[in-house]
């Protein structure tokens, strides 16, 4: 069908606040592009959404994207929203990634029942998280305070902070827990109290603040469509980000953090690896001039060089690991 001739898409998304507000976020800038297109919603309940095991229990990549991508390849949507850190670096034949809007912040940000910074919170203090990256990345900042792993949507992981005592009565000890900030400007929940966390500590992960639109890979028009709003710089930089994962081979079972930066003239990457228990770290930071390199190709000399420092060994450690990081 011409794309003139279209006036209605089916979006697919998740079902979850965020995961709405996002889709509603980008039908609002597809809107303002093609004020004559009608866009319905269809919600899909994911892997992710049912299983309420650690995300890293979970063996499997795009756990929270699989389900709704399936509705696009078999026609009961034309495209799907996500946040683009779940969405795999590589996406089956028949989809790709047609768009990347604006980003948001990409900081992970730290709060607390108190009011308090890392810096400030009490030794022995428990701060959950859904991120084994973040787990780590605590624990070399604060060796002290103990990492709590706990599941849920925004909302829920912010009421555990309010809500003290278990279903059994028993007292809860989750001092303060880590999100992205850019799901706390989505879901306008910016009135919170919070601290943004340091990149140098807490370098976030791939992809993180940004969104990913994905199409059928023949679905021409609509990719025109979506492209309308894809914001260039964003786009540039969350493909070298995606580059490097691939090349590492990154995912809920080995988290790494990284984020590119680009102006019309450079691309920085900056990435770094660390063990299961935080005590080793690998970095990798690479500049060059954008007219001698694509954001996929300094990605992937990222991680290149990120591999001759060994991180294929870290990697090997964390998955064998897991279980025992999970007992604590």
């Amino acid at each position: 069908m011409d794309m003139a001739s279209k006036t209605r898409y089916v979006v697919a998304t998740r079902a979850s606040n965020l995961a709405l507000a996002q889709t509603n976020y980008v039908i609002e800038q597809l809107k303002s592009k093609n004020p004559h297109i009608t866009y319905d919603t269809t919600t899909i309940t994911t892997k992710g959404d049912t299983d309420a095991r650690p995300l890293f229990a979970i063996d499997q990549k795009g756990i929270f994207e699989k389900e709704v991508d399936r509705a696009v390849v078999d026609g009961r949507a034309d495209f799907a929203v996500h946040s683009l850190k779940d969405v795999p670096s590589k996406l089956p034949d028949r989809l790709l990634l047609a768009s990347v809007p604006k980003r948001n912040d990409a900081k992970d940000i730290l709060i607390t029942t108190d009011g308090k910074t890392l810096e400030q919170m009490a030794q022995g203090a428990v701060i959950g998280t859904s991120s084994l990256r973040r787990a780590v990345q605590i624990t070399r900042a604060r060796p002290d305070i103990t990492v709590r792993p706990i599941r849920g949507n925004v909302e829920t992981r912010i009421n555990m902070l309010d809500n003290k005592h278990n279903d059994d009565g028993d007292e809860k000890s989750i001092d303060g827990i880590i999100l992205a900030h850019a799901g706390i400007s989505r879901l306008k929940l910016d009135n919170i109290l919070y601290h943004e966390l340091s990149q140098d500590m807490f370098l976030p992960s791939p992809g993180q603040g940004a969104l990913a639109i994905v199409s059928r890979t023949q679905d021409a028009d609509t990719i025109e469509m979506l492209q309308k709003i894809q914001h260039a710089e964003s786009r540039a930089e969350t493909d070298a980000e995606r580059a490097f994962s691939n090349a590492v081979d990154s995912g809920c079972r080995f988290p790494v953090g990284a984020i590119a930066t680009c102006s019309e003239s450079h691309i920085m990457i900056k990435a770094d690896a660390f063990s299961i228990d935080g005590s080793e770290e690998i970095k990798v930071q690479i500049k060059e001039n954008t007219k001698d390199t694509t954001p996929h190709d300094i990605g992937t000399k990222a991680g290149e060089e990120m591999i001759t420092k060994g991180v294929s060994k870290l990697a090997s450690k964390w998955r064998e690991g897991l279980v025992q990081w999970n007992q604590k």
